[in-house]
């Protein structure tokens, strides 16, 4: 592995958390997904999600485990922030 190499792996999973939930046997989808709420809340913000969890995907994407399918799930489910609220959202009388 390069210098290069060495440096992405400690941006995209520098606490080694996804590495190590393929590791647990028997891991549940919701520990799975606290996992990778703990994973992306500790990405550095210079670090695009949707590219950290593809490069995550190539590197231990298995299919048929509970954390490929909650990765390729935060594929899907990230999106602009829209605005919610305001006096559409407000009931009328």
């Amino acid at each position: 592995m390069s210098a290069d190499t060495d440096a992405t792996d400690a941006n995209i999973d520098h606490k080694g958390l996804i590495r190590e939930a393929y590791r647990i046997e028997g891991i549940t989808d919701a520990q799975c997904r606290s996992i990778f709420l703990d994973w992306a809340l500790s990405l550095p913000a210079d670090v695009p999600q949707t590219r950290a969890i593809a490069a995550l995907l190539e590197r231990h994407g298995d299919d048929g485990h509970p954390m490929t399918d909650v990765l390729k799930a935060g594929l899907q489910t990230i999106s602009a922030p829209r605005r919610r609220g305001g006096w559409r959202s407000r009931p009328r009388q």
